[in-house]
Protein backbone atom coordinates (compact mmCIF):
# COMPACT_ATOMS: atom_id res chain seq x y z
CA UNK A 1 0.00 0.00 0.00
CA UNK A 2 1.36 3.42 -0.95
CA UNK A 3 0.15 6.18 1.33
CA UNK A 4 0.23 9.74 0.11
CA UNK A 5 3.23 11.56 1.57
CA UNK A 6 4.56 14.88 0.42
CA UNK A 7 8.16 14.70 -0.71
CA UNK A 8 10.34 17.35 0.88
CA UNK A 9 11.08 20.30 -1.38
CA UNK A 10 13.06 23.23 0.04
CA UNK A 11 10.89 26.32 0.17
CA UNK A 12 7.65 24.37 -0.30
CA UNK A 13 4.52 26.32 0.51
CA UNK A 14 3.06 25.70 3.94
CA UNK A 15 0.09 23.37 4.15
CA UNK A 16 -3.06 24.33 6.01
CA UNK A 17 -2.22 24.61 9.68
CA UNK A 18 -3.28 21.89 12.08
CA UNK A 19 -2.87 22.03 15.86
CA UNK A 20 -0.14 19.94 17.44
CA UNK A 21 -1.40 17.14 19.66
CA UNK A 22 -0.35 17.50 23.28
CA UNK A 23 0.22 14.63 25.66
CA UNK A 24 -1.84 14.06 28.74
CA UNK A 25 0.15 15.08 31.82
CA UNK A 26 -0.31 12.52 34.55
CA UNK A 27 1.60 10.80 37.35
CA UNK A 28 -1.15 8.34 38.19
CA UNK A 29 -4.06 6.84 36.33
CA UNK A 30 -5.09 3.96 34.12
CA UNK A 31 -3.57 2.59 30.95
CA UNK A 32 -6.30 0.60 29.28
CA UNK A 33 -4.86 -1.46 26.43
CA UNK A 34 -7.63 -2.17 23.96
CA UNK A 35 -8.74 -2.48 20.34
CA UNK A 36 -9.63 0.83 18.69
CA UNK A 37 -10.03 2.59 15.36
CA UNK A 38 -8.06 5.78 14.71
CA UNK A 39 -7.43 8.06 11.74
CA UNK A 40 -3.85 6.96 11.28
CA UNK A 41 -3.66 7.41 7.50
CA UNK A 42 -4.52 10.77 5.95
CA UNK A 43 -8.01 11.58 4.69
CA UNK A 44 -9.80 10.33 2.66
CA UNK A 45 -8.38 6.92 3.58
CA UNK A 46 -10.42 5.00 6.16
CA UNK A 47 -9.65 4.64 9.85
CA UNK A 48 -7.18 1.96 10.95
CA UNK A 49 -7.76 -0.84 13.45
CA UNK A 50 -5.07 -0.51 16.14
CA UNK A 51 -4.24 -1.66 19.63
CA UNK A 52 -3.77 1.40 21.78
CA UNK A 53 -3.47 2.70 25.32
CA UNK A 54 -6.53 4.78 26.20
CA UNK A 55 -7.56 4.74 22.55
CA UNK A 56 -4.66 6.97 21.50
CA UNK A 57 -1.72 6.66 19.10
CA UNK A 58 0.76 7.11 20.67
CA UNK A 59 -0.45 6.36 24.19
CA UNK A 60 -1.01 9.25 26.64
CA UNK A 61 2.09 11.21 27.51
CA UNK A 62 2.92 10.53 31.15
CA UNK A 63 4.78 13.55 32.51
CA UNK A 64 6.10 13.47 36.06
CA UNK A 65 8.60 15.57 38.07
CA UNK A 66 11.97 13.99 38.80
CA UNK A 67 12.01 12.07 42.08
CA UNK A 68 8.25 11.53 42.19
CA UNK A 69 6.31 8.33 41.58
CA UNK A 70 4.44 6.96 38.61
CA UNK A 71 1.36 4.94 39.51
CA UNK A 72 -0.47 3.40 36.57
CA UNK A 73 -2.92 0.49 36.44
CA UNK A 74 -2.67 -1.53 33.26
CA UNK A 75 -6.12 -2.83 32.29
CA UNK A 76 -5.91 -5.51 29.61
CA UNK A 77 -8.84 -5.27 27.19
CA UNK A 78 -6.85 -7.03 24.45
CA UNK A 79 -7.39 -10.58 23.13
CA UNK A 80 -3.83 -11.49 24.28
CA UNK A 81 -1.83 -11.25 27.51
CA UNK A 82 0.30 -8.12 27.76
CA UNK A 83 2.61 -6.09 30.03
CA UNK A 84 4.14 -2.60 30.13
CA UNK A 85 7.89 -2.00 30.10
CA UNK A 86 9.05 1.45 31.24
CA UNK A 87 11.99 1.90 28.91
CA UNK A 88 15.14 3.55 30.26
CA UNK A 89 13.94 4.12 33.83
CA UNK A 90 16.09 2.76 36.68
CA UNK A 91 13.09 1.01 38.06
CA UNK A 92 12.38 -1.57 40.78
CA UNK A 93 12.93 -4.93 39.10
CA UNK A 94 9.42 -6.18 39.86
CA UNK A 95 8.01 -3.19 37.91
CA UNK A 96 10.08 -3.75 34.74
CA UNK A 97 7.33 -5.50 32.80
CA UNK A 98 9.20 -8.48 31.29
CA UNK A 99 7.07 -11.65 31.23
CA UNK A 100 8.66 -14.73 32.79
CA UNK A 101 11.55 -12.66 34.14
CA UNK A 102 10.05 -9.93 36.34
CA UNK A 103 6.28 -10.59 36.27
CA UNK A 104 3.65 -12.85 34.70
CA UNK A 105 1.93 -11.53 31.61
CA UNK A 106 -1.42 -9.89 32.38
CA UNK A 107 -4.24 -12.02 30.98
CA UNK A 108 -7.15 -10.53 29.01
CA UNK A 109 -9.69 -9.01 31.39
CA UNK A 110 -7.11 -8.67 34.18
CA UNK A 111 -5.13 -5.69 35.50
CA UNK A 112 -1.71 -4.98 37.00
CA UNK A 113 -0.57 -2.08 39.17
CA UNK A 114 2.72 -0.37 38.32
CA UNK A 115 4.09 1.92 41.02
CA UNK A 116 7.67 3.18 40.92
CA UNK A 117 9.88 6.20 41.53
CA UNK A 118 11.62 8.06 38.70
CA UNK A 119 15.11 9.04 39.92
CA UNK A 120 16.43 10.45 36.64
CA UNK A 121 15.00 13.29 34.55
CA UNK A 122 14.80 12.89 30.79
CA UNK A 123 12.97 11.47 27.80
CA UNK A 124 11.79 7.89 28.25
CA UNK A 125 8.91 5.82 26.90
CA UNK A 126 6.73 2.84 27.63
CA UNK A 127 5.67 -0.10 25.49
CA UNK A 128 4.32 -3.61 25.61
CA UNK A 129 6.82 -6.40 26.27
CA UNK A 130 4.72 -9.48 25.46
CA UNK A 131 4.41 -10.70 21.87
CA UNK A 132 6.25 -7.46 21.31
CA UNK A 133 6.48 -7.49 17.52
CA UNK A 134 2.73 -7.79 17.06
CA UNK A 135 1.65 -5.62 19.96
CA UNK A 136 4.07 -2.76 19.21
CA UNK A 137 3.35 -3.00 15.48
CA UNK A 138 -0.34 -2.59 16.29
CA UNK A 139 0.36 0.56 18.32
CA UNK A 140 1.14 -0.16 21.99
CA UNK A 141 3.66 2.49 23.02
CA UNK A 142 3.73 6.00 24.46
CA UNK A 143 6.08 8.67 25.90
CA UNK A 144 7.18 8.98 29.52
CA UNK A 145 8.73 12.36 30.32
CA UNK A 146 10.49 13.07 33.63
CA UNK A 147 10.92 16.81 34.09
CA UNK A 148 13.82 18.61 35.74
CA UNK A 149 13.26 20.80 38.80
CA UNK A 150 14.75 23.66 36.76
CA UNK A 151 13.97 23.03 33.09
CA UNK A 152 15.95 24.79 30.37
CA UNK A 153 14.82 28.15 29.02
CA UNK A 154 12.81 27.23 25.91
CA UNK A 155 9.68 28.57 24.24
CA UNK A 156 8.24 25.12 23.56
CA UNK A 157 8.92 21.62 24.89
CA UNK A 158 7.79 19.08 22.27
CA UNK A 159 7.72 15.29 22.45
CA UNK A 160 8.02 13.71 18.99
CA UNK A 161 7.10 10.04 19.07
CA UNK A 162 8.04 8.28 15.81
CA UNK A 163 6.24 5.06 14.84
CA UNK A 164 6.75 2.83 11.79
CA UNK A 165 3.74 1.01 10.28
CA UNK A 166 3.39 -1.73 7.68
CA UNK A 167 0.12 -0.90 5.95
CA UNK A 168 -2.00 -2.58 3.27
CA UNK A 169 -5.19 -1.46 1.55
CA UNK A 170 -7.49 -0.12 2.85
CA UNK A 171 -5.22 1.60 5.43
CA UNK A 172 -4.94 -1.45 7.67
CA UNK A 173 -1.96 -2.92 9.52
CA UNK A 174 -0.53 -5.95 7.79
CA UNK A 175 -0.78 -8.95 10.10
CA UNK A 176 2.33 -10.89 9.04
CA UNK A 177 3.87 -10.50 12.48
CA UNK A 178 5.72 -13.86 12.35
CA UNK A 179 7.21 -13.23 8.91
CA UNK A 180 10.34 -15.40 8.68
CA UNK A 181 11.93 -13.03 6.16
CA UNK A 182 11.62 -10.18 8.69
CA UNK A 183 12.91 -12.32 11.53
CA UNK A 184 16.04 -13.42 9.67
CA UNK A 185 16.79 -10.10 7.95
CA UNK A 186 16.43 -6.46 9.07
CA UNK A 187 13.17 -6.95 10.96
CA UNK A 188 9.67 -5.64 10.36
CA UNK A 189 10.15 -2.50 8.27
CA UNK A 190 7.07 -0.43 7.50
CA UNK A 191 5.96 1.73 4.61
CA UNK A 192 4.48 4.59 6.65
CA UNK A 193 6.12 6.66 9.39
CA UNK A 194 4.06 8.79 11.76
CA UNK A 195 4.97 11.53 14.21
CA UNK A 196 2.70 11.65 17.26
CA UNK A 197 0.23 9.51 15.32
CA UNK A 198 0.08 11.91 12.36
CA UNK A 199 1.51 11.99 8.87
CA UNK A 200 2.93 15.45 9.55
CA UNK A 201 3.06 17.65 12.63
CA UNK A 202 2.60 21.37 11.88
CA UNK A 203 3.42 23.93 14.58
CA UNK A 204 3.63 27.71 14.22
CA UNK A 205 6.77 29.35 15.60
CA UNK A 206 8.55 32.70 15.59
CA UNK A 207 12.02 33.56 14.32
CA UNK A 208 14.57 32.76 17.05
CA UNK A 209 12.09 30.68 19.06
CA UNK A 210 13.96 28.08 21.10
CA UNK A 211 12.49 24.56 20.99
CA UNK A 212 13.24 21.47 23.02
CA UNK A 213 12.61 18.51 20.73
CA UNK A 214 12.37 15.13 22.47
CA UNK A 215 12.74 12.54 19.69
CA UNK A 216 11.74 8.92 20.41
CA UNK A 217 12.21 6.07 17.93
CA UNK A 218 9.31 3.77 18.82
CA UNK A 219 9.61 1.63 15.66
CA UNK A 220 9.72 -2.13 16.07
CA UNK A 221 12.88 -2.51 13.96
CA UNK A 222 13.60 0.54 11.79
CA UNK A 223 16.69 2.71 12.16
CA UNK A 224 15.40 6.24 11.49
CA UNK A 225 17.59 8.95 10.01
CA UNK A 226 16.40 12.54 10.35
CA UNK A 227 17.49 15.96 9.14
CA UNK A 228 16.49 19.53 9.97
CA UNK A 229 16.27 22.71 7.93
CA UNK A 230 15.73 26.19 9.30
CA UNK A 231 16.73 24.94 12.76
CA UNK A 232 20.15 25.13 14.42
CA UNK A 233 21.13 24.00 17.85
CA UNK A 234 22.55 21.39 20.15
CA UNK A 235 22.22 17.82 21.36
CA UNK A 236 21.67 18.05 25.12
CA UNK A 237 20.75 14.46 26.12
CA UNK A 238 20.84 10.89 24.81
CA UNK A 239 18.47 8.19 26.06
CA UNK A 240 17.42 10.52 28.89
CA UNK A 241 20.96 11.21 30.12
CA UNK A 242 22.28 14.80 29.82
CA UNK A 243 25.56 15.43 28.02
CA UNK A 244 28.26 17.11 30.07
CA UNK A 245 28.07 20.03 27.63
CA UNK A 246 25.60 20.77 24.82
CA UNK A 247 27.03 19.42 21.56
CA UNK A 248 26.50 21.45 18.36
CA UNK A 249 24.02 19.53 16.24
CA UNK A 250 25.51 17.59 13.33
CA UNK A 251 23.73 15.38 10.75
CA UNK A 252 25.23 12.23 12.30
CA UNK A 253 23.45 13.03 15.59
CA UNK A 254 20.06 12.35 14.01
CA UNK A 255 20.26 8.61 13.39
CA UNK A 256 18.14 6.79 15.95
CA UNK A 257 18.14 3.04 16.40
CA UNK A 258 14.90 1.49 17.65
CA UNK A 259 14.31 2.59 21.28
CA UNK A 260 16.90 5.37 21.22
CA UNK A 261 16.04 8.96 22.13
CA UNK A 262 17.73 12.29 21.61
CA UNK A 263 16.91 15.65 23.20
CA UNK A 264 17.67 18.68 21.06
CA UNK A 265 17.55 22.36 21.90
CA UNK A 266 17.22 24.21 18.61
CA UNK A 267 16.66 27.81 17.56
CA UNK A 268 14.42 28.71 14.63
CA UNK A 269 16.69 30.35 12.07
CA UNK A 270 14.02 30.47 9.37
CA UNK A 271 12.49 33.93 9.10
CA UNK A 272 8.93 35.17 8.70
CA UNK A 273 7.32 33.72 5.59
CA UNK A 274 9.64 30.71 5.60
CA UNK A 275 9.26 27.29 7.18
CA UNK A 276 11.56 25.18 9.29
CA UNK A 277 11.43 21.41 8.84
CA UNK A 278 12.04 18.05 10.45
CA UNK A 279 12.62 15.51 7.69
CA UNK A 280 12.86 11.74 7.49
CA UNK A 281 15.99 11.41 5.39
CA UNK A 282 16.08 8.72 2.71
CA UNK A 283 19.31 8.97 0.75
CA UNK A 284 19.46 12.38 -0.92
CA UNK A 285 15.74 13.00 -0.50
CA UNK A 286 13.20 12.55 2.24
CA UNK A 287 9.73 13.17 3.59
CA UNK A 288 8.33 15.90 5.78
CA UNK A 289 7.62 14.87 9.36
CA UNK A 290 7.46 18.21 11.11
CA UNK A 291 6.80 21.64 9.64
CA UNK A 292 7.28 24.89 11.53
CA UNK A 293 5.78 27.88 9.67
CA UNK A 294 7.34 31.13 10.95
CA UNK A 295 4.68 33.68 11.84
CA UNK A 296 5.06 37.42 12.37
CA UNK A 297 7.32 38.67 15.12
CA UNK A 298 10.58 37.39 16.54
CA UNK A 299 11.90 36.13 19.85
CA UNK A 300 15.10 37.74 21.22
CA UNK A 301 18.14 35.68 20.36
CA UNK A 302 19.67 33.73 23.26
CA UNK A 303 23.15 32.54 24.11
CA UNK A 304 24.02 28.85 23.88
CA UNK A 305 22.11 26.79 26.47
CA UNK A 306 23.61 25.64 29.74
CA UNK A 307 24.05 21.88 30.25
CA UNK A 308 21.08 20.06 31.69
CA UNK A 309 21.66 19.06 35.33
CA UNK A 310 23.27 15.61 35.58
CA UNK A 311 21.14 12.73 36.75
CA UNK A 312 21.87 10.64 39.85
CA UNK A 313 22.64 7.69 37.53
CA UNK A 314 25.61 9.65 36.21
CA UNK A 315 27.26 9.92 39.63
CA UNK A 316 28.48 6.31 39.48
CA UNK A 317 32.13 5.78 38.56
CA UNK A 318 32.99 2.70 36.54
CA UNK A 319 36.10 0.63 37.27
CA UNK A 320 37.87 0.25 33.94
CA UNK A 321 39.70 -2.81 35.27
CA UNK A 322 36.39 -4.57 35.91
CA UNK A 323 35.70 -8.10 34.65
CA UNK A 324 33.93 -8.55 31.32
CA UNK A 325 31.11 -10.69 29.97
CA UNK A 326 31.42 -10.84 26.16
CA UNK A 327 28.25 -10.87 24.07
CA UNK A 328 28.73 -12.47 20.65
CA UNK A 329 25.96 -12.07 18.05
CA UNK A 330 25.59 -14.73 15.36
CA UNK A 331 23.01 -15.78 12.80
CA UNK A 332 20.59 -14.14 10.42
CA UNK A 333 20.47 -14.20 6.63
CA UNK A 334 23.74 -14.15 4.69
CA UNK A 335 25.78 -15.40 7.67
CA UNK A 336 23.40 -18.11 8.88
CA UNK A 337 23.12 -19.90 12.20
CA UNK A 338 24.66 -23.34 11.88
CA UNK A 339 23.80 -24.51 15.37
CA UNK A 340 22.83 -23.11 18.76
CA UNK A 341 21.31 -24.17 22.04
CA UNK A 342 17.57 -23.59 22.28
CA UNK A 343 15.62 -24.48 25.45
CA UNK A 344 18.54 -26.63 26.58
CA UNK A 345 18.97 -28.62 23.35
CA UNK A 346 21.67 -28.15 20.71
CA UNK A 347 19.87 -27.77 17.37
CA UNK A 348 21.10 -27.31 13.82
CA UNK A 349 20.10 -24.34 11.67
CA UNK A 350 17.14 -26.06 10.03
CA UNK A 351 15.66 -27.16 13.35
CA UNK A 352 16.18 -23.66 14.78
CA UNK A 353 14.43 -22.08 11.79
CA UNK A 354 11.49 -24.41 12.30
CA UNK A 355 11.23 -22.94 15.81
CA UNK A 356 11.41 -19.37 14.44
CA UNK A 357 14.93 -18.90 15.83
CA UNK A 358 17.48 -17.27 13.51
CA UNK A 359 19.87 -15.50 15.89
CA UNK A 360 22.02 -16.45 18.87
CA UNK A 361 23.84 -14.67 21.66
CA UNK A 362 26.89 -16.60 22.84
CA UNK A 363 25.64 -19.70 21.06
CA UNK A 364 22.15 -19.69 22.61
CA UNK A 365 18.91 -18.74 20.88
CA UNK A 366 16.25 -17.35 23.18
CA UNK A 367 16.45 -16.63 26.88
CA UNK A 368 18.94 -19.00 28.56
CA UNK A 369 18.41 -20.60 31.96
CA UNK A 370 21.62 -19.11 33.37
CA UNK A 371 22.44 -15.40 33.28
CA UNK A 372 25.13 -13.97 31.04
CA UNK A 373 26.76 -12.68 34.22
CA UNK A 374 25.99 -12.57 37.93
CA UNK A 375 27.39 -9.64 39.90
CA UNK A 376 26.91 -7.98 43.26
CA UNK A 377 25.28 -4.63 43.80
CA UNK A 378 27.84 -1.90 43.14
CA UNK A 379 30.08 -4.03 40.93
CA UNK A 380 31.26 -2.81 37.55
CA UNK A 381 30.85 -5.01 34.47
CA UNK A 382 32.23 -4.59 30.97
CA UNK A 383 30.22 -5.94 28.05
CA UNK A 384 32.28 -6.43 24.85
CA UNK A 385 29.78 -6.60 21.97
CA UNK A 386 30.80 -8.51 18.83
CA UNK A 387 28.39 -8.42 15.88
CA UNK A 388 29.27 -11.30 13.55
CA UNK A 389 26.06 -10.89 11.55
CA UNK A 390 25.23 -9.01 8.34
CA UNK A 391 22.74 -6.68 10.07
CA UNK A 392 22.88 -3.94 12.71
CA UNK A 393 21.57 -4.63 16.21
CA UNK A 394 20.33 -2.18 18.85
CA UNK A 395 21.46 -3.68 22.15
CA UNK A 396 19.39 -2.52 25.14
CA UNK A 397 20.07 -3.14 28.84
CA UNK A 398 17.11 -2.92 31.20
CA UNK A 399 17.30 -1.10 34.52
CA UNK A 400 20.63 0.64 33.89
CA UNK A 401 22.52 3.07 31.70
CA UNK A 402 25.99 2.34 30.37
CA UNK A 403 28.87 4.14 28.65
CA UNK A 404 30.84 3.02 25.64
CA UNK A 405 34.53 2.27 26.17
CA UNK A 406 36.18 4.11 23.29
CA UNK A 407 39.36 3.05 21.49
CA UNK A 408 41.53 5.45 23.49
CA UNK A 409 40.14 4.18 26.80
CA UNK A 410 37.89 7.16 27.39
CA UNK A 411 34.17 6.78 27.98
CA UNK A 412 31.41 7.91 25.65
CA UNK A 413 28.05 9.42 26.61
CA UNK A 414 25.53 7.61 28.78
CA UNK A 415 22.95 5.49 26.93
CA UNK A 416 20.64 2.52 27.47
CA UNK A 417 20.66 1.34 23.83
CA UNK A 418 23.66 1.13 21.49
CA UNK A 419 23.60 0.45 17.75
CA UNK A 420 26.22 -2.12 16.76
CA UNK A 421 26.83 -2.22 13.02
CA UNK A 422 27.52 -5.46 11.08
CA UNK A 423 30.94 -7.04 11.52
CA UNK A 424 31.74 -4.50 14.24
CA UNK A 425 32.92 -4.70 17.83
CA UNK A 426 31.87 -2.20 20.52
CA UNK A 427 32.23 -2.31 24.28
CA UNK A 428 30.14 -0.80 27.05
CA UNK A 429 30.65 -0.56 30.79
CA UNK A 430 28.18 0.00 33.62
CA UNK A 431 27.87 -0.08 37.39
CA UNK A 432 25.33 -2.63 38.59
CA UNK A 433 23.47 -0.24 40.89
CA UNK A 434 20.01 -1.81 40.58
CA UNK A 435 19.34 -5.28 42.01
CA UNK A 436 17.36 -7.92 40.17
CA UNK A 437 17.25 -9.99 36.98
CA UNK A 438 17.63 -7.67 33.99
CA UNK A 439 16.97 -8.34 30.33
CA UNK A 440 19.70 -7.63 27.76
CA UNK A 441 18.48 -7.90 24.19
CA UNK A 442 18.34 -6.55 20.67
CA UNK A 443 15.65 -3.87 20.42
CA UNK A 444 15.03 -4.74 16.82
CA UNK A 445 12.19 -6.65 18.43
CA UNK A 446 11.89 -9.07 15.51
CA UNK A 447 15.47 -10.12 16.30
CA UNK A 448 14.67 -10.45 20.00
CA UNK A 449 11.64 -12.62 19.22
CA UNK A 450 13.79 -14.89 17.04
CA UNK A 451 16.70 -15.46 19.38
CA UNK A 452 18.53 -12.30 20.53
CA UNK A 453 17.83 -12.11 24.26
CA UNK A 454 19.75 -12.88 27.44
CA UNK A 455 19.82 -11.57 31.01
CA UNK A 456 22.02 -10.41 33.88
CA UNK A 457 21.61 -10.94 37.61
CA UNK A 458 22.50 -8.23 40.12
CA UNK A 459 22.52 -9.55 43.68
CA UNK A 460 21.60 -7.13 46.47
Amino acid sequence: MRLRRRSFIAGAAAAALAPAQRGQAATFGTLRAGVHRVQLAPDPLPMTDVWAYEGRIPGPEIRVPQGKRVTQTLVNALPQPTTVHWHGIRIDNVMDGVPDLTQPAVAPGQSWDYDFAVPDAGTYWYHTHNRTVEQMARGLSGPLIVTEAQPPDVDRDMTLHLSDWRMVDPAQIRTDFDNRMDQSHAGRLGNYLTINGQQELITEVKHNDRLRLRLINAATDKVITLAVQGLEGWVVALDGMPLAAPKPLEPSDLTLAPAQRVDLIVDVTATQGQDAYLIEKLGESGYLLGQFPVRAGATPRRDAPEPLPPNPAQATLADLDAPSAPLIMDGGAMRGLRRAFYKGDLLDGRALAQQGQFWALNGTAGLPEAPLAEVSLGDTLRLPLQNNTAFPHAIHLHGHHFREVLADGSLGPWRDTILVQPATAREVIFVADNPGDWLLHCHMVSHHASGMGTWLRVNA
